[in-house]
């Protein structure tokens, strides 16, 4: 058991060290890291009653939330795993003792009761149900007990995020018309996946900022037009100008606040402002994972995460360098006010309700 305990520990300084040094980079990828190192963590712990256990996802996600500050899905993650767990549990627990009889049965249910019969099974009293905290003979029956009832809602998160572009892009020909003119920035895979999926059922063109200094939205551009998709790759600088021509602009987002506004690729800001000027719809595709409780209460336009600046102005300037400071932030705050629409993989949200959506994921608690 030690040794089992010392590979989760290294698993858990693994990522931790991964995510400090940048190499686990973007939502998603930040996201399924912390999910299977959370599926190793159950699938090994030792734990006597659900409140240890608890504790200790709480520390790992603690850790790896302060490895990267930055990767918000990280804490959404363990939050959702802590909320999945609660209701499993509790339903393993107590939702036979008053649930009426039946021949539906869920996963809990199967591991307390074993394989159900063909006849109707009567409710059973709490006290019959009841996993056993302590255990003299066994000290792991509990664990033993309620794993595989864990490892089921753990794998219930990880479906939701492997399935995240499709489940988002369900709607995508309900938001895109034909003729229209798209504006994009950047690489958002979620984005990429949306207008892909338009593209079976619309005929449109998209125009695509290179976005600076990153430019990665040339590889967005070169995507879309693989895809047999129409599109224009542009300056940064040309987005004001070509704004008036733009019927909607659709663009992903790093992590979605509670108040509505969201952290997105640096840029982002200066498309919703041009968007607003013009009254151009600006729509946010994004995976539930992404909603977070925080709020930005550190700075008035980015997320105070910066990259290198030699990538925006190189030092054999000379002199130059040594009379300028250099900003090259990863990401831009986009407020509330300046976004009409959120899609995610439960529907389409305004930013009004976006923290009604934070409350009823649980968000709020065990973290």
């Amino acid at each position: 058991m030690a040794s089992s305990s010392a590979a989760t520990s290294r698993a858990v300084e693994v990522l931790a060290g991964k995510l400090k040094r940048r190499q686990v980079v973007g939502s998603r990828e930040a996201a399924l890291e912390t999910l299977l190192v959370l599926r190793q963590v159950v699938s090994r712990a030792r734990f006597s009653n659900i409140e240890q256990l608890v504790g200790l996802i709480r520390d790992v996600g603690k850790k790896l939330a302060e490895a990267q500050p930055k990767e918000h899905t990280i804490g959404n993650i363990v939050r959702k795993v802590l909320h999945n767990i609660r209701e499993e549990y509790n339903t393993a627990t107590r939702g036979a003792a008053s649930a009426p009889s039946r021949n539906v049965y869920s996963i809990s249910m199967f591991v307390l009761q074993g394989q159900p019969r063909k006849h109707e099974i009567a409710p059973k009293s709490e006290a019959t149900i009841s996993l056993k905290e302590n255990d003299t003979e066994d000290p792991d029956s509990f664990a033993k007990g309620i794993k595989p009832v864990l490892m089921e809602a753990i794998q219930d998160v990880l479906d939701e995020i492997e399935t995240v572009y499709d489940n988002v892009s369900k709607t995508a020909k309900d938001h895109i018309h034909s003729d229209e003119i798209i504006l994009t920035i950047g690489h958002s895979k979620t984005v990429e996946a949306f207008l892909k999926s338009a593209a079976h059922s619309r005929n449109y063109s998209v125009i695509v900022a290179e976005t600076g200094p990153s430019y990665s939205g040339q590889d967005m551009a070169t995507s879309l037009s693989s895809a047999g998709i129409s599109t224009f790759l542009v300056p940064d600088s040309s987005i004001y100008a070509i704004m008036s021509r733009v019927n909607k602009v659709i663009i992903g987002a790093h992590a979605v606040l509670a108040n509505g506004g969201m952290f997105a690729i640096t840029g982002s800001l200066l498309a919703a402002t041009a968007a607003r000027a013009h009254s151009t719809p600006v729509v946010v595709c994004a995976g539930q994972f992404k909603l977070t409780p925080l709020w930005n209460l550190y700075h008035e336009y980015g997320a105070l995460d910066f990259g290198d600046p030699s990538s925006v102005l190189g030092f054999e300037e000379g002199s130059l360098v040594n009379k300028v400071d250099v900003i090259n932030p990863y990401y831009d705050y986009v407020g509330p006010e300046l976004v009409d629409v959120y899609i995610t993989n439960d529907g389409d949200h305004p930013p009004t309700s976006v923290y009604r959506q934070v409350d009823i994921l649980i968000y709020w608690t065990f973290f």
